[in-house]
């Protein structure tokens, strides 16, 4: 299993490396796309389409090169020089940090349909064959001997929707009582088995050290799993109730007014809502808005009640300082649960 997984992982990279060696060397124009930790194959698949299609309608070759890692750290990577044109992240915040530095237009969230988010997914449980430990729901993430894995939210975006999860769940279940919603996640983190920077990290060692009972990532992400491995070894569990996670994306101003390449990320981003890239979206197990692509997948998603955080918690501004700041209530509950 361990050698298949780092298989996939290399033959992507290679796959990719070959792209752009080829590609790129007869391209008129390339793009740097940066993006979260688990969407190397995703981005793979999609860039091929855009770059034929951009050919085609304006008879010049353009070639997307990928720059991938936990979501904060991409930002922290942009600000310090990365020069990517379009970033394509998993939160919110991560794009606002690069708004605030002044590489990223205040309004980047009205520039595109849906708020910025062509895509968008939910937190879900990967489990062992024949669900163990009997894992449906939140609740049952907090029962002793239960053993979770999940990114480090402090360095990833995966790893913060699904500590917001979790506190949703009890803000849901103990009507917003916050001395009992704080128990309840301090009894989730204390069951964490490993902390991983990112959700690729996070799945190796789930899915390949064998560690820990449940994985908790984006439902895409374990969706992808159970398809790579088949029905044999895991089993998908999405929670009746769970976090509305969207998939933010943005022209990076500062670096394509320096490139000249601002037509060509436009169009890249608008290339995300047309119905191929949804159609390939919904095939890697995201959640889309196209209504046809929808009606077509709508048996492949389980109904569930969505919970965002900004209706119930306040602004994404004022939830990443109160709860992932230096001593924020993140660290609190960490502190006491060791």
């Amino acid at each position: 299993m361990l050698r298949r997984l780092f298989v996939l992982i290399l033959a992507s990279a290679t796959a990719l490396g070959s792209m752009t060696a080829t590609s790129a060397a007869r391209a008129d124009t390339t793009l740097l796309n940066s993006s979260y930790d688990i969407a190397r194959e995703l981005f793979a698949t999609l860039n091929p389409l855009f770059e034929a299609d951009y050919q085609r309608e304006h008879g010049v070759a353009i070639h997307i090169n990928q720059s991938h890692g936990g979501s904060s750290r991409q930002a922290q990577a942009i600000i310090q020089g990365l020069k990517a044109d379009v970033v394509t992240f998993n939160q919110i915040t991560d794009i606002d940090v690069l708004a605030q530095r002044g590489l990223v237009a205040a309004d980047w969230a009205e520039r595109f349909p849906s708020a910025s988010s062509p895509y968008y997914s939910t937190a879900a449980f990967l489990v062992r064959k024949g669900n163990p430990k009997n894992i449906r729901n939140w609740d049952d993430l907090v029962k002793e001997g239960v053993k979770v894995v999940f990114p480090n939210p402090k360095t990833s975006g995966n790893g913060r929707y699904t500590y917001l999860g979790a506190w949703l769940f009890a803000h849901q279940a103990f009507d917003g009582d916050e001395q009992k919603i704080r128990q309840f996640v301090r009894s989730f983190l204390s069951n964490v088995a490993v902390f991983d920077t990112g959700g690729r990290g996070a799945t190796v060692t789930f899915a390949e050290r064998g560690i820990g009972d449940v994985l908790i990532s984006f439902e895409s992400e374990v969706s992808n799993i159970r398809k790579e491995y088949g029905d044999g070894d895991y089993e998908v569990i999405v929670p009746p109730v769970s976090i509305l996670a969207e998939f933010p994306v943005a022209v990076v101003d500062k670096v394509v007014d320096a490139r000249g390449t601002r037509e060509q990320a436009q169009a890249y981003l608008e290339f995300l809502y047309s119905e191929p890239a949804q159609e390939i979206l919904a095939q890697f197990n995201y959640r889309v808005h196209n209504p046809a692509v929808v009606a077509r997948t709508r048996a492949q998603f389980p109904e569930l009640q969505l919970l965002k955080v900004d209706e119930l918690l306040g602004s994404w501004e004022s939830v990443q300082e109160a709860h992932f700041g230096r001593n924020g209530i993140l660290d609190q509950l960490q502190a006491r649960s060791r």
